[in-house]
């Protein structure tokens, strides 16, 4: 690989970084092309050179920002054991993450933005959280895979949710009793774990 081909690829890291972080943070309408670009180091220009539009970097970040939940799940039944769920739910809504919208799980912060967009998007979204359901499913016991599949579900929409809720609330106690509330309820949405192998 030639100098040239490492400085393009690396000021293509750095602007899907950018935009990640950008869109995670303010909104697909709260960033533009240039403060994109601008955080990135880089010109509007190069941007529109590798993503060609606003609409395809938005698709890109959402991608890096599931994976990055299909890769973590099975982290934290690994590392966890039969309390991951708890693991989880203790790192999804605690004070660290609630404060940190840009570095903050893309599910929370993407999701109402997905709602916004093209039937080709909602089609991505859509395969990239059943892989997260089954992901969550696979550490789940008792039952059919049908019903540890829909229980994961109901871990997932519950975390989304209260994440969503404990973030826009003022008080910082009343996001502490929020994500209380919705870590027993996650727990219990998700029942009995299995211990990963």
């Amino acid at each position: 690989m030639t100098r040239k081909d490492e400085r393009k690829k690396e000021t293509r890291r750095r602007m899907l970084s950018a935009a990640s972080q950008g869109f995670r943070a303010h909104g697909f309408a709260g960033i533009g092309v240039d403060g994109i670009a601008r955080a990135a180091g880089a010109t509007s220009g190069a941007f529109y050179a590798h993503f060609g539009s606003k609409d395809h970097a938005f698709r890109a970040a959402l991608d890096i920002g599931l994976d990055e939940v299909i890769e973590g799940v099975p982290d934290f039944q690994r590392t966890h054991g039969a309390g991951w769920v708890e693991a989880f739910a203790d790192y999804y809504l605690g004070r660290a993450h609630r404060a940190d919208l840009a570095c903050g799980c893309a599910m929370t912060t993407l999701s109402p933005e997905v709602v916004r967009t093209t039937q080709e998007v909602h089609a991505v979204y859509e395969a990239k959280m059943a892989t997260i359901a089954e992901r969550i499913a696979d550490g789940l016991e008792g039952g059919s895979r049908d019903a540890r599949r829909a229980r994961a579900w109901a871990m997932l929409a519950v975390l989304i949710g209260g994440l969503t809720v404990a973030r826009a609330v003022a008080s910082a106690q009343r996001a502490e009793e929020i994500a209380s509330a919705v870590r027993e309820a996650a727990v219990a949405a998700a029942g009995p774990t299995r211990r990963a192998p």
